[in-house]
C-alpha cells in the first residue's frame, strides 16, 4: 500500500521515463472486500463491501494517431499497442483486455480526442477475490471521464465498467465489484440493493471497538471469465426461472427453494444455489441491523460464518484452503470468518479482536505449514475511499 501521493509520483515518473512525457492527471481505484453479500450481486440482491487501501493507478494522457497504449508497471513485457479500430472482445489478450474493454466502451470520445496512452500500477493482490479487475477498469474509466470531460456519474462508470468486464473480458460479474471500487468511502461499508441500484453508507469504524477485519490470502489463485462462477451464474438464472421469477431476489420465503429439489440430481443442485441466494440475502440484512443499531460488531461474527458454511455446502465454490482459513480463525478466537469473493480460490476474512490479530494469523500460519502450503498473506482491512484522483 501507497500513500496517494507517492503513489501518484511514482506513476508519474514511469509515465514520463517510457514515454517522454507528463501524463494528464493519476487516478486511482481500490480493491474490496465483501463484508457479506456473495455472488446476490447478479441476483438482484443485498451486497455489503468496504473498499480496501490497496489501489490500482492509472497514469493517462491523450494521443494523436488512433491507437490505445497500455503499459504496467507489474508487466516487464513492453507496451501494448492496438489501433482502436481494432479493439474488440479478446483484443489485446490478457490485462490489457480490462483497460482496453472501457476504451471500447467509451470508444467514440477516445477517437475523437485521437487516442490514449494508460499505464498501470498498483497493489491489489491478483486472484485474491479482492476484485483487482474492478480496481483497474475503474481507475481507467474515471481517468478517462476527467480528460476528455464526459458528462457519467459515478453509477455510469460502474456500468462502463461492468460491461468491459463482461462483453470484452468475458467474465459474467453482476455490478458489486464496480460499485464498491467507485462509490465506497472512508470508514464507511457501502449497503448496496443491487436490484434498484439504491445505496447507503453504513458507519463501520472496527478499531473504535477494538477489532480488526482480517484477510487471508489462500494462495489459490482463480479466474473469473472461466470455469465454475459462470456455472453459478447459469444454475441461478434456471433457479429463478424454474420458480417463475426474474431474479432469485424475488423469492422472500426460503422455503419455496424446496420447489426445485424433485428428485433429480439437477433439480437438488438448482435447490442448493437458490438456499445460498435467498439466504444470503437475509444475513445481509441481519449486519446491516446490527450495524445501524449500534450493536457491538462482534454480534455479527456468526452471521459471517452461516456466510461460509452456506457458500461451502449449498454454493460450493470454497476450497480446502479457504476452509482451513475459516476453521482455524474461528478455533484462534475470531468472532467469525468466511471465505469472500467469487469462489474457487482467493481470500477469506475474519472478525478478530486487535489484540488477537497476531494470533490468529500465526495459528493459519501453522495450519498451512503442516499443510505444505506456503505462507499466506495477510492484512487488516481499513475501510477506505473509492475512486478519486490523486494527480
Amino acid at each position: 500500500m501507497r500513500s496517494d501521493d507517492h503513489a501518484a509520483a511514482r506513476a508519474r515518473d514511469a509515465f514520463l521515463a517510457r514515454f517522454g512525457a507528463e501524463p494528464e492527471g493519476v487516478w486511482a481505484a481500490p480493491g474490496r472486500v465483501n463484508v457479506i453479500g456473495e455472488h446476490t450481486d447478479y441476483n438482484g440482491g443485498f451486497v455489503l463491501p468496504v473498499a480496501l487501501p490497496h489501489t490500482t493507478r492509472a497514469a493517462v494522457a491523450r494521443r494523436r494517431d488512433g491507437r490505445l497504449v497500455l503499459g504496467s508497471l507489474q508487466d516487464a513485457a513492453g507496451p501494448v499497442e492496438v489501433p482502436l479500430t481494432d479493439l474488440a472482445p479478446g483484443v489485446p489478450p490478457g490485462w490489457g483486455a480490462y483497460p482496453a474493454g472501457v476504451v471500447a466502451e467509451l470508444r467514440e470520445a477516445v477517437t475523437a480526442a485521437g487516442g490514449v496512452t494508460v499505464l498501470v500500477d498498483g497493489d491489489v493482490p491478483l486472484g485474491a477475490g479482492l476484485s483487482s479487475s474492478a480496481a483497474l477498469e475503474c481507475a481507467v474509466a474515471l481517468a478517462l471521464r476527467d480528460v476528455l470531460e464526459l458528462d457519467l456519474a459515478a453509477t455510469d462508470l460502474v456500468d462502463v465498467a461492468r460491461r468491459a468486464e463482461n462483453d470484452h473480458v468475458g467474465a459474467p460479474t453482476g455490478i458489486l465489484d464496480q460499485s464498491a471500487a467507485m462509490l465506497c468511502r472512508e470508514g464507511h461499508a457501502l449497503f448496496l440493493d443491487t436490484r434498484d441500484r439504491s445505496a447507503e453508507q453504513v458507519p463501520f469504524d472496527l478499531a473504535a471497538t477494538g477489532l480488526a477485519l482480517l484477510v487471508v490470502d489462500s494462495g489459490v489463485t482463480h479466474d473469473h471469465a472461466e470455469g465454475g462462477y459462470g456455472d453459478r451464474r447459469r444454475e441461478c438464472e434456471e433457479a429463478a426461472r424454474r420458480l417463475g421469477v426474474r431474479l432469485l431476489r424475488e423469492v422472500d420465503d426460503v422455503g419455496r427453494v424446496d420447489e426445485l429439489a424433485d428428485g433429480s440430481a439437477e433439480g437438488q443442485v438448482l435447490a442448493r444455489r437458490a438456499r445460498h441466494v435467498v439466504t444470503e440475502d437475509t444475513r445481509v440484512l441481519a449486519v446491516v441491523d446490527a450495524l445501524r443499531s449500534g450493536a457491538d460488531p462482534r454480534s455479527i461474527g456468526p452471521v459471517l460464518t452461516a456466510g461460509h458454511a452456506s457458500l461451502r455446502d449449498d454454493f460450493e465454490i470454497s476450497v480446502p484452503a479457504l476452509d482451513a482459513i475459516v476453521d482455524t480463525a474461528l478455533a484462534a478466537g475470531a468472532h467469525g470468518a468466511r471465505m469472500v469473493g467469487g469462489g474457487f480460490g482467493g481470500s477469506a476474512l475474519a472478525l478478530v479482536d486487535a489484540d488477537r490479530v497476531d494470533a490468529v494469523v500465526t495459528s493459519v500460519t501453522e495450519r498451512f505449514a503442516t499443510e505444505h502450503r506456503d505462507p499466506p498473506r495477510t492484512f487488516t482491512a481499513v475501510p477506505s475511499a473509492g475512486a478519486r484522483r490523486i494527480a
